[in-house]
């Protein structure tokens, strides 16, 4: 098994358990704990996790736009607020939105008025939210579950197939050079289908993202319409991303 496909594995026990130990590690991936306790090293420089005495800890159960299955987390609320009311600037009545995984996309889902639009998304906490909007049109792609999000070849065959005029992506990083990036690769076909098929296509980053990088990248920015952040985006990090020709959609204070 390549690193890459290694490091993937430590990630995804992680989002699941919090907390993985060598010895496991090293008897579910076939390596040996010297192995494993270089990947966790790595791991460790890239902040995606925290070395303790015998494993690893997860360091930040959000990062990746995968949410907890029994209760959404909050971090940055602040943030995902103030995007989601951008983001919701640009949805009309009659729309057909997609909607992917994520803390924010679910803050946008909370604050959406019950307006007659038709809303695809393939996460669970956001159909939940949706539910009780009646003149919400909810489409729910099939696939398997991924904690709380949908996914397989069934969910990106029928979002291929649909007219989505505007999509709300969500990443685990921004990069000038790396685009938008996740560490996991179960979800980068879904996000790629939403990509290839919406008209306008928008990714909900908090500015804590900027300039950071994940494992697999799954856009390039000129495939993006716009990147939608916070307040909190600095002048000179908003112009390195207006000069690699991004659209930045930033939220008033």
């Amino acid at each position: 098994m390549n690193p890459l496909r290694r490091y993937e594995k430590i990630m995804e026990l992680l989002l699941t358990e919090q907390e993985v130990t060598v010895t496991r590690l090293s008897d579910l991936l076939q390596v040996t704990g010297k192995t494993i306790r270089e990947d966790l090293s790595k791991l460790e420089e890239q902040g995606l996790l925290h070395r303790v005495h015998g494993g690893a800890v997860l360091a930040n159960n959000d990062q990746f736009g995968i949410l907890p299955v029994k209760e959404p987390l909050v971090k940055h609320a602040g943030e995902k607020s103030k995007i989601a009311d951008k983001a919701l600037q640009m949805i009309q009545s009659g729309d057909v939105i997609a909607l992917d995984g994520g803390s924010t996309t679910l803050e946008i889902a909370r604050r959406l008025d019950d307006l007659p639009v038709t809303i695809i998304t393939n996460d669970v906490h956001i159909i939940s939210e949706l539910a009780a909007k009646e003149n919400v049109r909810l489409v729910v792609p099939g696939g398997y579950r991924v904690r709380n999000m949908l996914a397989g070849p069934e969910a990106v065959a029928y979002i291929r197939k649909l007219n989505i005029q505007k999509a709300f992506i969500s990443s685990t990083a921004v990069h000038t050079e790396y685009g938008l990036s996740v560490f996991t690769g179960e979800l980068i076909d879904f996000k790629r289908a939403l990509i290839e098929t919406a008209r306008e296509c928008y990714a909900v980053v908090d500015h804590f993202k900027f300039g950071q990088s994940a494992l697999r990248t799954f856009a390039r920015l000129n495939e993006i319409t716009a990147l939608i952040t916070d307040p909190g985006l600095s002048a000179e990090t908003a112009e390195a991303f207006h000069h690699a020709g991004v659209r930045i959609e930033q939220a008033e204070s």
